[in-house]
């Protein structure tokens, strides 16, 4: 047998050392199929068994992996999930509770792609569409929340109350002034009225199929709390064979007045007619030529009550 030899370390500096045996066993790992044990220095890793195999033996099927499909079934409900606590479902009617306060609307808000505006005037939640104070009626609108206070009946109560007194006073006023007023200055007054007519009838609107001699100019006016145009007033035409509740859901429309006398039963939200020269409400179902002549002024009162004759004592 011949003698071992032993190699001298060169005495020549080397940027490399030699391995030992043992060392280069404990890089890599052997296939765990049992007739290959090949030494991979890049093993895969069996995600179903948790096996380290060489590249031939690397798939479920070439080394009979014992828990085949173990990894993709974990993937699957890791997949499964992960996608039920991220996604939300569609906001329906049903499913989600935020809708806009607007009563003609159904837009959901406060959703993923709707966003919600909230009106601190009447402290609803509105959509885009409905945002503006005058898209959704805030000033006709109790705030949530707000303490009570002066109701609509009482607001058009006091309202009635100050044009009652106006009309009473310019009554007055007019027959104690009669006697008194010289000749000259009655022509002056006829005339002024006369221009004043005139001016009206320019200026007024109405529907152009009612015919000249049937038609009763009226200046029409609307309480504050009852409207949302900027202007709550005008000069009109009307037909003189109309009722005055005909008469009133034209002028309601032209005055931007919400009317909803045919929705309600009780007097709280229904809008009546006042006839300022005649100091009293007028009826529904009265004759607009036998309340009303051209020059005169209705005003359009809301939660006043039903109406009474007598308003003004003789």
């Amino acid at each position: 047998m011949a003698p071992a030899t032993t190699t001298e370390p060169s005495t020549e500096e080397q940027s490399f050392t030699k391995m030992a045996a043992a060392d280069v066993d404990a890089i890599g790992s052997h296939c765990e199929m049992p007739f290959c044990h090949q030494l991979d220095f890049l093993p895969f890793r069996c995600e179903s068994c948790r096996g380290k195999f060489c590249l031939d033996h690397r798939t479920e099927s070439a080394h009979s992996c014992p828990h085949a499909g173990e990894w993709a079934r974990r993937k699957r409900e890791a997949q499964q999930s992960s996608s039920s606590s991220s996604s939300t479902p569609k906001p329906t009617i049903l499913n989600h509770e935020q809708q806009c306060s607007s009563p003609s609307c159904k837009t959901l808000i406060n959703a993923p792609l709707t966003q919600g505006v909230h009106c601190p005037n009447c402290n609803r939640h509105y959509c885009l569409k409905h945002r503006m104070l005058e898209d959704h009626d805030c000033a006709n609108l109790v705030p949530i929340g707000a303490r009570p206070g002066q109701s609509q009946r009482e607001k058009g109560l006091a309202a009635l109350g100050k044009l009652r007194a106006w009309s009473a006073a310019k009554q007055k006023s007019i027959g104690a002034s009669m006697p008194k007023v010289p000749q000259s200055s009655a022509k002056t007054n006829a005339a002024a009225q006369f221009k004043a007519l005139n001016d009206l009838k320019k200026t007024a609107k109405g529907d152009g199929k009612v015919p000249m001699d049937k038609r009763v100019y009226l200046h029409v006016e609307a309480s504050a709390d009852t409207t949302i145009a900027k202007h709550p007033s005008g000069a009109f035409f009307y037909d003189k064979a109309w009722s005055v509740g005909r008469m009133l859901d034209v002028a309601a429309k032209a005055l931007q007045v919400q009317n909803v006398n045919n929705r309600v039963e009780g007097e709280e939200d229904r809008l009546r007619v006042f006839q300022v020269e005649a100091g009293r409400l007028l009826e529904f179902g009265e004759k607009v030529g036998d309340v009303c002549q051209s020059g005169n002024t209705i005003v359009l009162l809301r939660g006043v009550g039903p109406a009474v004759p007598d308003l003004i004592e003789p």
